[in-house]
């Protein structure tokens, strides 16, 4: 990435279903995948800045992004902090530039950012996913991370602790509450249905606002374009251009590649 001078690099990683398990304990391994790609990247290109996302979908064997309660019915918010704290301050020593909470549970960002501070990373920031909806649009995404292998479907439903994708007045709540537990990024995911969404936050706060183009979004347009239906390069280069005129300071693309090679 240094070469083709993209700014930064969000990594996920995609584990062997193997170290899958109920309670997420390969996202706790010092050697898991994701460190182990951060060292390596930082070694190789320093100055290419590293998001890493902090969440438990990858590592679950049920595909959600936190620990389940005991009868399995939804996720166990606390429970669940206490382990992305651990998670996220491995990958700040690993070297990470900027953790990137994405799982939706009330409170993780300032009790992430108290567990950074208090282990020698003040310096790592985080990168909020502030508002994240329960979105149709994840389906090649999980299909990649393997978390809708896990979960056997790729409709599994979030909406318990992700956003009401009708509910704009609960995504400013969401964001305005990321703010005041130090986060230093709002994130908006995803970006095009959200457009609305990444206005409103921008006219809200001070703070740098990203916005994630999604896998779903994404493949939409190429499925489109390989039919015939639309021009590819327009089409690609009109959807960013909305998301940043909406306001985003940051855009999350896997059009990245290929906007910096023209």
């Amino acid at each position: 990435m240094c070469e083709l001078d993209i700014p930064a690099v969000a990594l996920f990683p995609k584990i062997d279903s193997s170290l899958k398990t109920e309670k997420a304990d390969e996202a706790l391994n010092p050697e898991t995948l994701v460190l182990r790609a951060v060292r390596e990247v930082k070694a190789t290109c320093s100055e290419l800045a590293v998001i890493t996302d902090v969440a438990l979908d990858p590592y679950t064997t049920h595909g959600h992004d936190g620990l389940l309660n005991a009868d399995g019915s939804d996720v166990d918010n606390d429970r669940t902090v206490d382990v992305l704290q651990a998670m996220a301050v491995l990958q700040a020593g690993a070297g990470v530039d900027f953790v990137a909470p994405s799982d939706m549970m009330d409170g993780r960002v300032g009790a992430i950012r108290s567990a950074l501070d208090h282990t020698g990373h003040a310096d790592t920031g985080i990168l909020a996913y502030s508002a994240k909806f329960a979105s149709a649009y994840y389906g090649p995404f999980r299909d990649a991370v393997g978390s809708a292998q896990a979960a056997g479907t790729t409709l599994l439903d979030k909406s318990t602790y992700q956003l009401n994708p009708a509910n704009r007045r609960e995504a400013l709540t969401e964001a305005m509450l990321d703010e005041e537990e130090a986060a230093d990024v709002l994130m908006v995911k995803p970006a095009g249905p959200y457009l609305d969404i990444i206005r409103e936050i921008r006219e809200e706060s001070e703070l740098p606002i990203a916005a994630y183009q999604v896998s779903g979004e994404y493949a939409q347009i190429h499925a489109a374009a390989e039919r015939g239906w639309l021009d590819l390069e327009r089409c690609r280069d009109e959807s960013l251009l909305a998301i940043k005129r909406a306001g985003a300071d940051m855009i999350l693309t896997y059009f990245a590649r290929e906007m910096v090679e023209g």
